[in-house]
């Protein structure tokens, strides 16, 4: 025993020796970033501009490739421009960021023109404006752990005597309420303005809160979706993090509305980015050219 114990003396002095003065750096926590350090962060919501129709909320958007449409992005992207991003976010997945690569470069290169999503006409057209060699994929939507049953709110609703409660979640008229369309007669300024608002984000975000009242003291699925879409949003917010290394990172993060409220709430209450209003960047036109 006696040998192995001299060696590990040895080892250990090795190793006190050659660490570094002062010790080993400890790591950057976000609750400790300072003032100076935290990069600047705009997360500017939008509605899916494809119109995909797979969220509970889908906002009718127009033709964007029509002209007045074109001359109302590119204005948009002008004033995005002025914000002198060092980043620019999309909501991608993570894992495809080699595909996103090769459709930012196709794009860049002449090689492909731009598609109808928001991903494209704002956030591919923004980057190129201000010379952004990359963009950034940090969505996540994957399955939640566990039976997927644990999430189904409401066909559990329906099934335990909460069949009212789940229709008044789901009213068409209430759910239409906070739905804003990007009509012929709005422009895109106005139009992304209203829907960033702190009236609007805040209306929104309070769909969620009736959700966990759908279950029961055993068996829970509205708490339990409500929770998968704030862990979600932590994802992205953490990657989101990941990539904003520098405090003198600026980030345009292009993101479905619904996602805009948490990722600003995350980012202020951490503490580490200071959050631009996007009233701030974004000025409206007041007018509609058709």
């Amino acid at each position: 025993m006696r040998p192995n114990i001299a060696a590990a003396f040895v080892g250990l002095a090795l190793a006190i020796c050659c660490m570094p003065r002062g010790g080993a750096a400890a790591p950057e926590l976000l609750r400790d970033r300072t003032a100076s350090q935290r990069p600047a962060l705009l997360v500017v919501g939008t509605a899916h501009f494809g119109n995909p129709g797979r969220d509970l909320l889908n906002p009718a958007v127009d033709d964007v490739l029509s002209p007045s449409r074109q001359a109302q992005i590119a204005s948009v992207v002008q004033q995005l421009v002025a914000f002198r991003p060092t980043r620019v976010v999309l909501e991608w997945p993570a894992t495809q960021q080699n595909q996103l690569d090769r459709t930012y470069a196709d794009y860049v290169a002449g090689k492909a023109q731009l598609g109808r999503t928001e991903k494209e006409q704002l956030g591919l057209r923004l980057a190129k404006l201000a010379g952004l060699d990359h963009v950034e994929a940090v969505d996540w939507n994957g399955l939640p752990p566990g039976p997927q049953d644990q999430y189904e709110w409401d066909p559990y609703g329906n099934a335990h005597g909460q069949r009212d409660v789940v229709s008044a979640i789901l009213d068409p008229s209430k759910l239409s309420a906070l739905n804003v369309p990007l009509d012929k007669g709005t422009d895109l300024s106005t139009w992304l303005l209203q829907i960033n608002s702190d009236a609007a984000l805040a209306a929104n975000h309070r769909f969620y809160f009736d959700i966990p009242m759908i279950g029961d003291a055993d068996f829970q699925p509205g708490a339990n979706y409500v929770g998968q879409w704030y862990a979600r949003n932590l994802r992205i917010f953490a990657n989101i993090t990941r990539i904003a290394t520098r405090p003198d990172d600026r980030v345009v993060v292009i993101y479905g509305f619904g996602h805009a409220y948490l990722l600003r709430q995350f980012a202020r209450e951490s503490g580490a980015f200071r959050v631009i209003d996007v009233a701030a960047v974004i000025h409206s036109r007041n007018r509609v050219a058709h």
